[in-house]
C-alpha cells in the first residue's frame, strides 16, 4: 500500500455501492484528464455529475485494481451543463428525474442549481413543474446539501465523516448549529467520536479550555473509559485527580463540574462504604436494582415439594449415577430456594448437577429456561445437557426502539418472560449491565440459578457480579469441592486445581493430555506453534487444524495475537488461486478465514443456514468462517455455526482473525485442543487467572509453549486487578436502600 497522500478533482461518473445507513461509497471519479479512478470512503448522498476534490491513499484491489481511500473529501456542486444534467438525471433531487432535469437544464443551464436552492418559483416555468412541486424539488435539495455540507464540514477537521450521517439523522437542518454549540456531544453513545478528536476540534473552534461543556464531557468520558476497564463506578478523589490530569486543569474545576453534572443527573454519586462512589446513571441504576431484587429473592423459601428425596432418587436411577453429598444439597436447593449459586472447578460435576436440577424441575413441571453469556458457551451448554440453551441476548430478544431508533430488549420488567426459572452457566461472564437486564425481565415467582466458577477471570464489561454476589455470602450457595474420579485421570484437571491453589502445574508428564514444550526464545515459540497447529497435531493426534484454538496472555508483542495471526493466517490459509480476499487497514481477510466478532452489534442481521428463520445481533466474542467475498457487491458472507450473517467493508472493523484469541476472549468456550503461549510479557497479563482460565478452555488436549520461569511466576502472581463495585456492600447494607425491602418504609420491587 502506498502511504503518500494524493489530491485529485472530478466528477462522479458512477455510483458502484452505497450504504445508505453510514454513507460507506464505492464510486467511479473521472478526472480532469478524463481518466476514471475507483474512490472508497465515506461520501454520503453522492450521486452522478457531483464534484469531489479527495485527498487519500492509494491501495491495490485484487479484483478492481488501483482504488483511492479517501482521507479527506471536498465537495463541490457541478458546474457544467453536462454535469449539472447527469446529477439531476440521477434522482439525486426528489420529484426530478431525466426528462424534467433535460427540461431544467435547457430553462436554465448552468445556473440551475442555483435556482433550485434560491429562486425555485422560477422553475414553475418548466412545463411540468407546479409551484407546489418547485417547493418539494426546494426542500429536497436543501435536504441533502445540508448534509453534504456536513460531511465536508467535518472532513476538513480530520473528524469522521461517517458521522455526519448519524448527526443529520438526530438534528436535521440543525445539525451544524448543534455541533457548533458543543461539539463534545460527539463523544456521547450514539455518536461515539474520539474525545481526541473532538477535543482538538472544539478547541480549533475557540471553545476554551475550562469551558463547562468540555469539562462535563471530560469527566464522563473518564467514566466510560473505566467502565470500560471493569470499573462500575469511581471513587470522586481518584475521578477528581485522573480528569484534572486528563483535561489539565485545576481540581477545584472537575469538581464544580461533578456537582453540576450531579444536578443534572447525567451521573450519579452515593456513598458505598466509606467512599463518595461516581456512577453513569445506567450503573448505578443497575447495581442498586440488581441488590434490591436479590434481597428479596433470598427472602423466603419456596414450598418444599412433595416427596423431594424420592423424587431426586428416581432421577439418580433414571441417569444410573448417584450424586454426591454436594451435588445433592445443591439439588436440594434449588427445590427450595428462589436464587441460588453453584460454583465448584473443573471436575466437580457442575454439569451432573446442572442436569440434575433440570430434571427435578421437569419433575416439578416447571418451565425452565437455560442460558449463557456467549454462543459458543451456548451450544457448548446444549451438548452438555441434551436440552435447548440460549444466549441471554436471544433469550430476551433483541428489537428497536420506533422512537428512538435503540436496541432494547422485548422481554423486560412490562414484559417478562414466561417461564419459572432461569438457569445461567458460565456466570462470571455476565457483566452488571447485561444482569440487570435479564433480572429485570423475570417474573415476580421465578427462580434464579446461577452456575459458574468465580476463580476464572471477571466478565469484560463492568462488574464482578457473579464473585460479588459468592463474597456476599447472602445468597444461598453451594460450592462443589470433589474432584471425581473421572476427572482425576485428566491432568489437564488436576493441574487447573494445582494452579488455583497457587501450586505449580505438573509440567514433566508427557502420557496424558498436558504438555508443556520449553523454548528459549519468541522466534521458537511461534514457529513451534505453527506446526503444531497446522501440521503436528493434524498429523500425529487426529486434530483437525478448526479443532484448535491458541490462547495467549496479549494482543501485543511477537507471541502476541496480532502477530500468531498473521504466521497462522499464512500456515493454515494461504493465498489461493481463484480464493478472494480483502485487505482492511492491516488486516486481510480471506475466503475460509477464522474470525471474531470484537463488539456487540444489535443490528446485523442472521440468516439460519438452510433457510429456518433469521434474526438479528452478532455479539462480542463469536467467532466465525469466512464463507465468501463478494466484490461487486462489496461483502464479506461469514457462517456463525448455524447462521450466516453479510458484512460490508465498511463493517469490517468489527471484526479480527481468531485463529489466535487473548484468554480474555477464549472465556465461555471450551475447545478440543488448545495451544497456549507462556511468553514473557505485560505483568499485569501474566497471572494466575490467566493461566486458569486457559487451562480450564481445553477439554482433550492442552501444549504449553513457552518458557518454564513465565509459567511459574503466573503462579504466583495471583494479583487481581481491583475493580470498584458496590454490589456487595450494597447486599451485605440492605438499608443502605430506602427502596430495600428491609429498609423501614421500603416499596415493594418492581
Amino acid at each position: 500500500m502506498e502511504k503518500e497522500l494524493v489530491r485529485i478533482e472530478g466528477s462522479v461518473a458512477a455510483v458502484v455501492f452505497q450504504n445508505q445507513e453510514n454513507g460507506y461509497t464505492v464510486l467511479r471519479l473521472k478526472d480532469e484528464k478524463g481518466e476514471q479512478i475507483t474512490v472508497v470512503g465515506t461520501v454520503p448522498e453522492t450521486m452522478p455529475g457531483e464534484r469531489l476534490r479527495v485527498e487519500g491513499r492509494w491501495c491495490s484491489h485484487s479484483t478492481y485494481g488501483r482504488q483511492l481511500e479517501i482521507v479527506t473529501l471536498e465537495r463541490l456542486m457541478p458546474e457544467s451543463r453536462i454535469e449539472i444534467l447527469a446529477y439531476l438525471s440521477s434522482h439525486a433531487v426528489r420529484g426530478v428525474g431525466p426528462r424534467i432535469a433535460a427540461r431544467i437544464v435547457d430553462r436554465f443551464g448552468a445556473e440551475s442549481l442555483k435556482v433550485i436552492e434560491n429562486d425555485p418559483e422560477r422553475l414553475a416555468q418548466v412545463p411540468g413543474i407546479s409551484a407546489a412541486k418547485a417547493r418539494e424539488i426546494q426542500e429536497s435539495f436543501q435536504s441533502q446539501q445540508g448534509l453534504r455540507h456536513l460531511a465536508e464540514f467535518l472532513s476538513g477537521y480530520r473528524l469522521p465523516a461517517e458521522l455526519a450521517v448519524r448527526i443529520y439523522r438526530a438534528y436535521g437542518e440543525l445539525s451544524m448549529m448543534a455541533i457548533q454549540d458543543n461539539p463534545y456531544f460527539l463523544t456521547e453513545e450514539g455518536f461515539n467520536a474520539p474525545f481526541a478528536q473532538v477535543d482538538a476540534f472544539a478547541l480549533e473552534l475557540g471553545f476554551d479550555g475550562d469551558d463547562q461543556r468540555r469539562v462535563d464531557a471530560g469527566i464522563l468520558y473518564e467514566l466510560s473509559y473505566n467502565s470500560a476497564g471493569g470499573h462500575v463506578f469511581v471513587p470522586e478523589p481518584q475521578l477528581t485527580e485522573a480528569a484534572s490530569a486528563f483535561l489539565r486543569l485545576p481540581v477545584e474545576i472537575i469538581r464544580e463540574g461533578l456537582l453540576r453534572l450531579a444536578e443534572q443527573e447525567r451521573i450519579r454519586m452515593d456513598q458505598v462504604a466509606s467512599l463518595t462512589a461516581v456512577y453513569l446513571p445506567a450503573y448505578g441504576e443497575a447495581e442498586r436494582y440488581l441488590a434490591r431484587r436479590f434481597t428479596q429473592m433470598t427472602g423466603g423459601r419456596v414450598p418444599l415439594p412433595v416427596d423431594l428425596a424420592g423424587t431426586v432418587a428416581r432421577i439418580e436411577a433414571a441417569q444410573a449415577l448417584e450424586y454426591a453429598q454436594l451435588q445433592r444439597e445443591a439439588i436440594y436447593a434449588a427445590a427450595t430456594e428462589r436464587m441460588l449459586l453453584v460454583t465448584g472447578g473443573p471436575g466437580t460435576g457442575k454439569t451432573t448437577t446442572l442436569r440434575g436440577i433440570l430434571d427435578l424441575f421437569e419433575q416439578m413441571r416447571l418451565k425452565t429456561f437455560l442460558a449463557a453469556p456467549t454462543g459458543r458457551a451456548a451450544k457448548r451448554l446444549t451438548e452438555l445437557t441434551g436440552r435447548d440453551a440460549s444466549t441471554i441476548h436471544r433469550l430476551l430478544e433483541v428489537d428497536v426502539s420506533p422512537e428512538t431508533g435503540d436496541m432494547i430488549f422485548v422481554h423486560n420488567a412490562r414484559n417478562p418472560l414466561s417461564c419459572d426459572a432461569v438457569i445461567v452457566d458460565e456466570s462470571s461472564m455476565v457483566d452488571l449491565l447485561l444482569m440487570y437486564d435479564l433480572v429485570q425481565a423475570l417474573p415476580e415467582k421465578c427462580r434464579l440459578i446461577l452456575v459458574g466458577d468465580p476463580d476464572q477471570l471477571p466478565s469484560v464489561g463492568a462488574g464482578n457480579v457473579f464473585s460479588d454476589l459468592i463474597r456476599s455470602e447472602r445468597i444461598p450457595t453451594v460450592r462443589l469441592t470433589e474432584i471425581f474420579r473421572q476427572a482425576r485421570e485428566s491432568l489437564i484437571v488436576m493441574n487447573a486445581h494445582r494452579v488455583n491453589r497457587g501450586e505449580l502445574p505438573e509440567l514433566r508428564e508427557k502420557k496424558k493430555d498436558f504438555f508443556f514444550l520449553q523454548r528459549n526464545s519468541d522466534e521458537a515459540v511461534c514457529q513451534t506453534v505453527t506446526e503444531l497447529c497446522a501440521r503436528r497435531l493434524p498429523q500425529n493426534m487426529g486434530f483437525r487444524p478448526e479443532d484448535i484454538q491458541v490462547l495467549t496472555p496479549t494482543r501485543k508483542g511477537e507471541t502476541g495475537t496480532r502477530a500468531l495471526n498473521r504466521l497462522l493466517q499464512q500456515a493454515l490459509n494461504p493465498p489461493a488461486e481463484g480464493k478472494h480476499e480483502k485487505r482492511h487497514g492491516e488486516l486481510i481477510f480471506r475466503e475460509g478465514d477464522r474470525v471474531m466478532q470484537i463488539r456487540n452489534n444489535y443490528d446485523i442481521i442472521w440468516n439460519r443456514v438452510g433457510g429456518a428463520g433469521m434474526g438479528s445481533g452478532i455479539f462480542n466474542g463469536d467467532v466465525g468462517t469466512v464463507e465468501s467475498i463478494d466484490y461487486q457487491a462489496q461483502n464479506l458472507t461469514i457462517r456463525f455455526d448455524d447462521r450466516q450473517a453479510v458484512y460490508t467493508y465498511d463493517m469490517l472493523s468489527q471484526l479480527e482473525p481468531a485463529y489466535a484469541m487473548t484468554v480474555h476472549k477464549s472465556q465461555g468456550s471450551e475447545y478440543r485442543a488448545v495451544v497456549l503461549c507462556a511468553w514473557r510479557g505485560t505483568p499485569l497479563l501474566l497471572s494466575r487467572s490467566i493461566l486458569y482460565t486457559a487451562i480450564t478452555r481445553a477439554r482433550e488436549l492442552l501444549i504449553v509453549v513457552g518458557d518454564q520461569g513465565v509459567v511459574e511466576y503466573m503462579v504466583r502472581n495471583d494479583k487481581r486487578q481491583k475493580r470498584f463495585s458496590g454490589l456487595k456492600w450494597r447486599l451485605c447494607h440492605p438499608e443502605s436502600d430506602p427502596l430495600a425491602p428491609d429498609s423501614p418504609g421500603a416499596l415493594p420491587c418492581p
